[in-house]
């Protein structure tokens, strides 16, 4: 998993609540066993006027004009800026991928739902919560503003806006550990990768037998 230090980037506004993920990634692209290739389809249904199936080359796709992630000067954005309830409905991993693939890297919000909230973590994904009145303000300096970027500084838990002003944030330490280091749930094991080894070496060596295989398994 990508660590998370600081992290500058051009804010695309969200401009809706209750964004759930079905809207997030919809559900026919869901049939794929790879962890990769969801970003072209992310809020598939609002960005394109036809219906999408999972193979389509984006480029055949007619996108919606009107849709804010569309629009040029929201190209290359990887700082999303929602509202209320974001990641509501099931509990899609793959909502997190697709906006990772994308290239979102932090998406802010006054709540979350919570097992999308906790996927994030799980992901790379930085999810910020913010008091509704801050994002609020945010919303109106990113419509006024082109080119509106942020940086989020997460050893210091804040996000600094263009005037240099800061926005605090919380996070849990141990997520925090996490994403400043890159460890994700195998991460996290790996970090032990020389005493597992040494404990099957021992195992094995005090019970030979577990390393055959039955004429059943072959």
């Amino acid at each position: 998993m990508q660590a998370f230090t600081v992290h500058q980037g051009l804010v695309a506004p969200m401009d809706r609540d209750n964004v759930d993920t079905d809207a997030i990634i919809p559900k026919q692209f869901l049939k794929s066993i790879a962890r990769s290739g969801f970003g072209p389809n992310l809020f598939d249904a609002w960005r394109y006027l036809d219906p999408g199936e999972p193979g389509q080359a984006p480029a055949s796709r007619k996108p919606n004009p009107d849709f804010v992630l569309n629009q040029p000067r929201y190209h290359g954005a990887s700082v999303l800026l929602a509202r209320s309830n974001f990641g509501c409905g099931s509990s899609r991993e793959h909502a997190p991928w697709a906006l990772d693939q994308y290239g979102f890297r932090v998406v802010i919000a006054p709540s979350f739902a919570d097992i999308f909230f906790n996927n994030c973590y799980k992901n790379g994904l930085l999810p910020i919560v913010l008091p509704e009145a801050q994002v609020a303000k945010l919303f109106d300096e990113v419509f006024a503003f082109p080119g509106y970027r942020l940086t989020v500084d997460l050893p210091r838990q804040v996000v600094v806006k263009p005037d240099g002003s800061e926005l605090p944030f919380e996070v849990q330490a141990f997520r925090k550990y996490c994403l400043v280091n890159g460890f994700d749930d195998i991460g996290l094991t790996l970090r032990h990768q020389d005493k597992i080894k040494a404990f099957e070496a021992e195992r094995l060596a005090k019970m030979p037998w577990l390393d055959e295989v039955s004429p059943q398994a072959r």
